[in-house]
This record gives structure tokens, sequence and C-alpha cells, in this order.
């Protein structure tokens, strides 16, 4: 048997501030580093000990990541980091107030962009100062303009087939730190959940998820691991 955890990174200073941050790069808050090591705590207290881990190439999940690493003694395993386990790609809505968007383009659009399934919001432009088409961790890689949840799928899930899956069929404890989408896209795959339903699933800053998978890598149900 193996197993699983994903971890959604602590509470980030745009999170806080309530804008779209999507791939630009912000940190964690002092909550959210209390959360990602409140993670680790919880991972250490159940006997949960992760032996390789992924993340993303943004700060605020990486740092979650080592947090957690270090609260339950095992910043020492192998880790491994990919583009493809990024946040969705917000588009031209990266670094806008939500509500101040919500003002000027209504609460049905922006609902759209934020919540359903293959939509994407608008590109970003060209020079924008988020782009991020220069910066040197993404040299190489076609930096998206925009992205729907359906299009983060179709990255992640590539990823999780090759990279993860791998890991887990081995007997390895693996645990992924990433962002509220891409870690949607796996809950979804793993969870069978439909694409109408999955726009509605929140996934918690800081909380980690398990599931276990059997000989045959079928995974069990998810479940929190502050409740088990």
């Amino acid at each position: 048997m193996s197993t699983l955890i994903l971890i959604r990174h602590g509470q980030s200073q745009w999170n806080l501030e309530n804008r779209f941050t999507g791939w630009w790069d912000v940190d964690l808050t002092d909550k959210g580093v209390a959360e990602a090591i409140g993670a680790g705590e919880l991972l250490a207290e159940k006997g949960v000990f992760p032996t390789v881990a992924f993340t993303s190439l943004q700060t605020r999940a990486i740092k979650t990541l080592h947090l957690a690493l270090e609260a339950c003694g095992r910043l020492w395993i192998p880790e491994t980091k990919d583009w493809r386990l990024n946040e969705r790609h917000y588009g031209g809505l990266t670094g806008l107030d939500k509500q101040e968007t919500r003002d000027r383009h209504g609460d049905e659009q922006v609902h759209v962009w934020r919540r359903s399934f293959d939509v994407p919001p608008p590109e970003m432009e060209a020079g924008s100062e988020y782009d991020l088409s220069a910066d040197p961790r993404y040299a190489g890689i076609d930096v998206p303009r925009t992205e729907s949840l359906k299009l983060t799928i179709e990255r992640v899930l590539p990823y999780w087939e090759s990279a993860i899956v791998p890991q887990l069929a081995a007997g390895e404890t693996v645990v992924v730190a990433a962002h509220g989408n891409s870690l949607r896209a796996l809950v979804k795959h793993l969870s069978g959940i439909s694409d109408a339903d999955i726009t509605g699933l929140e996934i918690p800053t800081g909380q980690p998820i398990v599931y276990e998978f059997d000989a045959s890598m079928t995974p069990g149900e998810r479940r929190y691991l502050k409740d088990t």
C-alpha cells in the first residue's frame, strides 16, 4: 500500500489581499507559515511520514513544503519542482482585486471566469507587469497567457502519470505541495468528480488530504488527515 498526501500552500499575501494570483510569485503570510508548520506537525502526530516530495516552481508552495517537512522531520527527503504543478494562470485578471473586478465586470462574468470548467479569463497582454515569459525559472517553457481549469488539468494529469504515479507504485509515501487548482485537478481525477461538480470544490490552505492506494493502484476515499 502507498500513500499520497496533498497540501495546498498556506495563506499567501494575495490570498489575504483578495487578489487574483495565478502564476505570479507571492510569499506566505505569517498565518500561511503557521498553517504550513501545522500541516507538518499533523503529519508527525498521525505518523504519516513522506518519503518523496513534489511541488511547483512558486514560492508559496515551495515554502509550505519545506516548513511542513521540517516540522515532521523529513526535510531531507528527495524533492522535485515542476511548473506543471503551478497554480492555474489567471491571465489578464492577475493582480486585480477580486471585488473591484466584480464591480467592473459584474458578478456573473467573474463567476464564469473563476468557476466555469472550460472558460478561461481574458489573456494576459504581452509586456504586462505580471508577464513571466522572461522569468528564468520558466526558460524554455511556453508560459500560458491564460488558463481554464480544463487547461490546468491538461498539464497536471500527464505529469501525475509520468512522474508521481511511478513513485506511488514503488511504495513511496508521496507529498505534493501545490495550489488550489492544480490540486483540484488531482482530486477530480482520483475521486472521479464530474466537470460540473469540481468547480465547486474548495481545497483549504494547509490541510493535508490523504489517499491510500491498494496493490492495483486504485485510490481509496479522499480524507482530511485532521479527521482521522
